[in-house]
């Protein structure tokens, strides 16, 4: 699993979600986004906000310092934009005195030349009137998750987290996107082992059962977060529940999915390590099979060979085609008992 090549620094965007009646009906609408704003101007227009609405700033791989200014004026832990700035964050989520919630969550795509799975991260910030989303990464789920916000608002009722949700599904959905193509290569990769030519492939199968794994550990322990979320304690509108219910319920499938190719993948390699095995062992056979038929010809000519003064047949004007009749025939012999048996 490759870590993915970082974006172009300083690009903020700021969206406020207004109008929203708390119905649950997603009357909430998108103003369009300023690009590459400020952090002033976006602190000056979160704190002008007023009613239900809210505010959802996305950064992608911001500076240090933009960072740090942001979370200051937003009141976010000192621990958790030091998280953000570190993309190699493990999924988890930690709630501080403050109110706000912070989400690690990792992004992963699957690159198919190479058969590589790469990663980036994305941290999520909610506070009661603003959502903070911070990319890492080639993979940008938030803006897809504002474009499905944009077609279905109904999430929005339920204020930022209604973003928080559109976020991880688009993270988990891409989860399962990511499955599917590695169960496609272990599939062809499967068949590469059981053809009936031999092709040693124990290097693609190590680099795919390495993937797995550290797709594995990206799954895994965004399972218990998900679960969290979807329980009634999380604080968020009993409306919101079924959503978040539905994203654990993806997750769980896909974490379902990469164990089972996990196991499929221990038992390819196993199957292509027993056919190593039973290429050698074949090997061996034929190699034996004609030793032993080139070893008899090799002991009548040596026996003839002996300088002795009464060999027999010396005397016979048939001996030597004899003899080489008698090599030559037990040879064939040996070849067709070797041949039946499946040695050679």
């Amino acid at each position: 699993m490759k870590p993915a090549a970082a974006r172009i620094r300083g690009s903020m965007e700021c969206a406020i979600y207004e109008g929203q009646d708390g119905t649950g009906t997603g009357t909430g609408r998108m103003s369009r986004p300023d690009a590459a704003q400020g952090c002033e101007s976006v602190l000056k227009r979160l704190r002008g906000l007023g009613g239900d609405a809210f505010g959802w700033v996305r950064l992608d791989n911001p500076s240090a310092g933009e960072l740090e200014q942001l979370g200051e004026g937003l009141g976010l832990h000192p621990l958790a934009v030091e998280d953000a700035l570190q993309p190699q964050q493990r999924p988890k989520r930690e709630r501080y005195a403050d109110g706000v919630l912070a989400v690690a969550l990792r992004t992963l795509w699957y690159v198919g030349e190479t058969s590589d799975v790469e990663v980036g991260q994305v941290m999520v910030f909610l506070g009661p009137r603003f959502v903070v989303t911070v990319r890492h990464g080639r993979a940008d789920p938030a803006a897809e998750a504002a474009r499905r916000l944009g077609a279905d608002p109904a999430p929005l009722a339920f204020g930022p987290a209604g973003v928080l949700h559109a976020v991880l599904d688009v993270v988990v959905d891409s989860y399962g996107t990511a499955a599917r193509q590695v169960g496609a290569d272990l599939t062809a990769l499967e068949r590469r082992v059981f053809s009936p030519e031999r092709e040693d492939v124990i290097e693609e199968v190590y680099s795919l059962k390495r993937e797995v794994l550290e797709f594995r550990d990206t799954v895994q322990p965004l399972l218990p977060v998900a679960e969290e979320f979807a329980g009634p304690r999380t604080g968020w509108p009993e409306e919101a529940l079924p959503y978040f219910r539905d994203v654990a319920d993806h997750l769980q499938r896909t974490s379902n999915e990469v164990r089972a190719l996990d196991e499929l993948l221990n038992s390819v390699l196993d199957a292509h390590l027993a056919r190593v095995g039973a290429w050698q062992n074949d090997d061996m056979r034929t190699i034996s099979a004609w030793a032993a038929i080139f070893a008899l010809p090799t002991l009548v000519a040596g026996v003839y060979g002996m300088n002795f003064e009464h060999i027999p047949e010396a005397e016979w004007d048939y001996g030597y085609p004899a003899a080489i009749g008698l090599m030559a025939g037990a040879c064939f012999l040996l070849y067709r008992l070797f041949r039946r048996n499946g040695w050679l």
